[in-house]
């Protein structure tokens, strides 16, 4: 067993809060609009994501990852910088405000290394919910992280439990978006709703009949729409205020969200689709066959395991970060989507750095809550006339994402 640490905070934890609040908080907003934009930051200081919702299948398909391929990326829940190293690109830079989010991604890079095969590998993250867990941890993994990591996830959580206890009992439940789920499948259970019950539905027309008798009818309820108007309501899903308000529109949230949750459970056999499990069953499959991310599935264990050393994981501002890094030395920037949270000063910022450091034919690939590009008409047009923004291949990226919860996949490409 590995010698366990005194159980103290996290050492940048103190940073998180000046640095998440410059990032969220609008300066030109009223006052009501920023004690939402502190509380929002507040509720992100802890683990939003166990698992990121962006589809990485599309993001590859998208990204055209190369042998040469340097990359930056937010890191999330780090499901995704795991799953392109399955593409094999010669580094990749994983950064976050998050520190629940950096410790996650080392945690699982450590995991990579250390555990001994992929059955350890496979039942630690794809499973998470087994006491054996803890003594993996403890004797293959523990004694390799560096000593934030190991603080944070032998240390407690608001609620005094211990993080890396989240494995033993399911860490795909916890978090603030693990939260929020069972949240929604508590509320469902007051009404009488089995979420769950869309899953062993034998075909896509099965699907929908359940999604239409069963899952439907609950966006109606008064209630619901009264609390889906409400913007801290969805802080669960990692959704600030502005995200809010560009995902709403000029709609009733309810029915926006009645139409992402119709495409999540509809448009994809749920066989094929980790993300429906994890939205209706609070985990992924348990089966051998169940759908997972790349990097959790058995025939990429090699593969991943012999390249987590090209990832490296920061606590950083992503264009903090960009300043740092020399003219022309990057090609695939993914960031996920970061920029719904931006005002139109820090999308230039961003897009002057992404500018200078771009390598010729690089690409950029984010998501949007709404359906087109915010940047039209936001960022300086010299900037974006030196991007190519592919709007055929965006929609139909948009369309295939099986996370379903984004209004719009959108890639540029750096064509002057």
């Amino acid at each position: 067993m590995g010698m366990r640490l005194p159980r103290r905070r996290i050492k940048d934890t103190a940073l998180v809060k000046p640095v998440l609040a410059r990032a969220v908080v609008r300066k030109e907003a009223g006052v009501g609009r920023k004690v939402l934009d502190h509380a929002f930051a507040f509720a992100f200081r802890g683990l939003v994501y166990a698992q990121i919702w962006e589809d990485p299948e599309i993001d590859m398909e998208a990204l055209d990852i190369q042998p040469d391929s340097r990359m930056v990326a937010i890191a999330s829940g780090g499901c995704n910088v795991l799953s392109y190293l399955v593409a094999n690109p010669a580094a990749i830079t994983a950064v976050d405000l998050n520190t629940g989010h950096v410790a996650l991604g080392k945690l699982k890079l450590a995991s990579a290394r250390h555990l001994p095969d992929h059955a350890h590998f496979r039942r630690f993250f794809a499973e998470a919910d087994k006491p054996s867990n803890l003594a993996a941890y403890h004797a293959y993994v523990a004694p390799y992280l560096d000593e934030p990591t190991r603080r944070y996830w032998e240390g407690r959580d608001l609620t005094l439990r211990r993080r890396i206890g989240g494995f033993r009992k399911g860490i795909y439940k916890r978090g603030l978006l693990g939260g929020f789920i069972g949240m929604a499948h508590l509320l469902a259970r007051i009404y009488r709703i089995d979420l769950k019950a869309i899953l062993s539905a034998p075909t896509r027309d099965a699907q929908r009949a359940v999604f239409e008798a069963q899952l439907a009818p609950l966006f109606d309820r008064k209630f619901v729409r009264w609390l889906t108007d409400q913007p801290a309501a969805l802080f669960g899903l990692g959704i600030p205020p502005a995200q809010f308000d560009a995902l709403a529109g000029d709609q009733p949230m309810a029915q926006v969200l009645r139409r992402r949750l119709e495409k999540l459970a509809c448009d994809f056999p749920v066989e094929d689709n980790y993300f429906a499990w994890q939205a209706f069953s609070r985990g992924y499959g348990r089966d051998t066959d169940a759908s997972l991310p790349p990097y959790l599935q058995k025939a990429n264990w090699d593969a991943v395991r012999a390249r987590v050393d090209r990832v490296d994981v920061r606590h950083a501002n992503l264009i903090d970060w960009l300043a740092q890094q020399p003219d022309a030395s990057l090609d695939r920037f993914v960031l996920l989507d970061a920029q719904d949270w931006m005002t139109d000063t820090q999308l230039n910022a961003l897009w002057a750095q992404i500018t200078r450091t771009a390598r010729p034919a690089a690409r950029v690939l984010f998501r949007t809550a709404a359906e087109p590009s915010l940047l039209p008409g936001r960022v300086d047009q010299s900037v974006l006339d030196r991007w190519t923004y592919h709007a055929e291949a965006s929609a139909d990226y948009t369309q295939r994402d099986r996370s379903a919860i984004y209004g719009g996949v959108h890639l540029y490409e750096r064509t002057a």
